[in-house]
């Protein structure tokens, strides 16, 4: 199988949840994460105390926050193919702490 891969530029952030964020392909991709922020490690990123302190890991070139959440690269680059799946998931995991 083949995986695609993509390196974060850079990013903006737009709204709340919401980056604007570019990759090495010149290639750009509006994210809101809103509905995926679920689960131990993603939904503390709800704070936007948090997810705003979201940075460019200088090793791997995805986003990071301090408290360890990330994002493969390819899934950002190719998020409207993922998202659907990825607001599954995090449903599922709200039902599981709930």
């Amino acid at each position: 199988m083949n995986h695609a891969i993509y390196r974060v530029t850079s990013f903006e952030l737009l709204a709340p949840y919401t980056l604007l964020v570019s990759f090495d392909d010149d290639t750009q991709q509006t994210i809101d994460f809103e509905d995926v922020l679920a689960g131990e490690l993603y939904r503390p990123l709800r704070d936007p105390a948090i997810f705003n302190q979201v940075r460019i890991d200088p090793e791997v070139h995805t986003l990071v926050w301090l408290n360890g959440a990330d994002y493969d690269p390819e899934t950002l680059h190719d998020w409207t193919e993922y998202r659907e799946a990825l607001i599954e998931r995090a449903h599922q995991w709200e039902l599981v702490l709930a």
